[in-house]
């Protein structure tokens, strides 16, 4: 009887196409060893992003496929991830402890930016990876209520400050120095300047993903993100309304203008179910948050529904992945998630680290 080949194994796991990378497993060198003992075949799978709620439906799928071959009796799928450090725009320094920032953003208040933002910190999080999320909404901070926080973040040397932990995320806000019902009346250099310190003087502790939350707009916060920090790719956030689209464009714009890859976008509010009766109504329109990924030739994310559960949620301090983890609205922020990871992960990688710094002393 002839034995199974390698060559086997790698064809059937060219016919399995991973529908966050949208590649199959082989070309997307994600198969790092294949292991041939007798009728007993172990592949060994690295992925560049964070697979934890995705392991047991890959696990089953490619067990399937591989035990069609004829001559394997059993099959091990070993799975495991490694998050890198992606290239973020050229000339400005890695920010230590953070390998990746995401900026997550939107053209106009109101379209659930902030929600979605802690919500999507958590999914990676509870994706395996480790997260932070910076609010760098100096005027309206909203992360320390989403988080049901109310603790003043420590500083052991007095000129860092820790990051403020909450349902497993590394956390930092101006609200956590300010009573929350005090305004922050500063012009924008101020503003902008508090944003770097909170970013920067944070002692972030070996993040994957460092979430930031924007305010909405396009104005000194943003052009402070894109000329000072390292953003490794943003989303944007937007409701199928047209007002709200045609600011999410500009928003998408200005991302593009200043070399910071779009990652994709988000359209939440897409269609509200009606509790009582089960009827659906498309209040903001329907469609147009795929039809600007489409025309933007950037990736649609998913949608999100307008749910009073999503909103009651947040409000109280845990957010619909940590309030109701195996409910629908949980699962669709961690499908999200793994689209938004596993973009990235297809990006070039940072290398700064890795080179020396060469310096040229007079003798």
């Amino acid at each position: 009887m002839v034995g199974v080949s390698q060559q086997q194994i790698e064809t059937a796991l060219k016919e399995y196409i991973d529908p966050y990378l949208q590649k199959d497993l082989v070309s997307a060198k994600t198969v790092k060893n294949i292991q041939i003992e007798g009728n007993a075949v172990t592949v060994d799978l690295n992925f560049g992003y964070p697979t934890k709620g995705y392991d047991e439906v890959l696990t089953k799928q490619l067990q399937a496929k591989l035990n069609a071959i004829a001559g394997i009796d059993s099959v091990n799928i070993r799975i495991e991830h490694k998050v890198v450090a992606h290239a973020a725009q050229k000339g400005i320094t890695p920010l230590p402890g953070v390998k990746n920032i995401i900026a997550v953003a939107s053209g106009k208040g109101g379209v659930g930016k902030s929600t979605t933002a802690v919500n999507l910190a958590l999914a990676l999080a509870a994706e395996g990876a480790q997260v932070g999320i910076l609010d760098a909404d100096i005027y309206g901070p909203s992360q320390p209520r989403m988080l049901g926080v109310k603790q003043q973040p420590d500083s052991k040397d007095g000129k860092s400050l820790e990051p403020v932990m909450s349902h497993n995320l590394q956390s930092m806000s101006i609200g956590y120095l300010i009573e929350e019902e005090t305004p922050m009346i500063w012009r924008g250099p101020m503003v902008t300047q508090a944003l770097e310190q909170l970013l920067k003087d944070t002692r972030w502790r070996d993040l994957d993903y460092l979430i930031v939350d924007l305010p909405p707009g396009t104005g000194d916060i943003q052009l402070t993100l894109a000329q000072k920090i390292p953003v490794s790719g943003a989303v944007i956030i937007t409701t199928p309304q047209d007002i709200a689209l045609l600011d999410a464009r500009k928003g998408l714009k200005m991302f593009e203008k200043v070399n910071v890859p779009v990652l994709g976008i988000i359209e939440n509010m897409s269609i509200h179910i009606c509790s009582q009766c089960g009827h659906e109504e498309y209040i903001f329109g329907q469609g147009g948050g795929l039809r600007m990924a489409q025309e933007n030739e950037v990736d649609f994310l998913g949608a999100l529904p307008l749910d009073i559960t999503i909103r009651e949620q947040a409000d109280s301090g845990k957010p619909s992945v940590i309030a109701d983890p195996n409910g629908r609205i949980a699962q669709i922020y961690r499908e999200i998630a793994r689209r938004v990871a596993a973009k990235l992960s297809l990006q070039a990688k940072d290398y700064t680290t890795k080179f020396p710094t060469i310096k040229i002393l007079n003798s």
